[in-house]
């Protein structure tokens, strides 16, 4: 038998994290003083609040390298495996941290980059989640996840500069120029990193930019998957939604609130599009 773990970044929810009987690792989000569990200690909400109350840019940190060897310590205790598949390994060191747990465990684990984040990574999780049950070994799942990443895009509009500032990323004159031009950059996460593709003067703009992207992307195709995860940007992430189906014509895009972990870099109001069709 083999369990599905992975982090919070993926931005599954609790039902369907239940439902599909995968594990969640938390990681750690630091605000000044204050220290929470991502998805666990402090909702998506209540996170931005603090967030913009802040000063400084919260930090994120991985799970300990402990806390993951002893979940795969008892997960594997009745014999099962475990495939564990996280967040991008350029962007964080969980995957890291997991293979080194990993090597440590007493059982059989095999550690997944997934090359990406959000619903992207949730994608993979989902659909290896589903295979366990039907019982295919491990091999066969992580061949079909391979098959999702080269077959996922992720798309990602910033809608505020701010915390590109508090981070360190640009200087306060680009952020002020940005913001009078309301200039809303979009980046792909590719190979597992940003890279910037557009600069778009408006939000009417970017969704006309990601509807054309995603028209390109499944032609010929069955969408499977299409989701926007958002940080307080639902205004926008309804309006891409609409987009969507009516140029499409597929009504099964998702909506929800990205994790905390994501949003500390993207700032308050960005969205993530993640699809997947084969």
């Amino acid at each position: 038998m083999i369990k599905i773990v992975t982090d919070s970044s993926s931005d599954l929810t609790i039902e369907e994290a239940n439902e599909l009987e995968v594990m969640i690792v938390p990681l750690t989000i630091s605000i000044g003083e204050e220290s929470f569990l991502d998805g666990t200690d402090v909702t998506p909400k209540e996170f931005i609040q603090k967030m913009e109350a802040s000063k400084t840019l919260p930090k994120s940190s991985q799970p300990a390298i402990g806390e993951l060897l002893k979940l795969y310590n008892q997960l594997t205790e009745d014999g099962s495996e475990v495939l564990s598949i996280h967040m991008s390994g350029k962007l964080s060191g969980t995957a890291e941290s997991a293979k080194t747990a990993a090597m440590m465990a007493e059982g059989k684990v095999n550690v997944v980059d997934s090359l990406f984040i959000s619903k992207a990574l949730g994608f993979q999780v989902r659909e290896a989640a589903k295979l366990a049950k039907e019982g295919r070994i491990a091999e066969e799942i992580i061949r079909k996840i391979n098959d999702i990443r080269k077959n996922t895009h992720l798309f990602v509009v910033v809608d505020t500069l701010e915390n590109l500032v508090k981070g360190g990323r640009i200087g306060k004159g680009t952020a002020l120029i940005g913001s009078i031009l309301n200039i809303k950059p979009i980046a792909i996460l590719e190979d597992g990193e940003y890279s910037p593709v557009a600069k778009v003067r408006s939000q009417s703009q970017a969704i006309k930019y990601l509807v054309k992207q995603f028209m390109k992307d499944v032609k010929g195709k069955t969408i499977k998957y299409a989701s926007i995860a958002h940080a307080n940007g639902l205004d926008f992430a309804m309006k891409l939604k609409e987009q969507i189906e009516e140029k499409a014509d597929f009504h099964s895009v998702e909506i929800l609130w990205t994790s905390p972990v994501i949003s500390t870099h993207t700032g308050q109001g960005a969205i993530g599009f993640s699809y997947f069709a084969e």
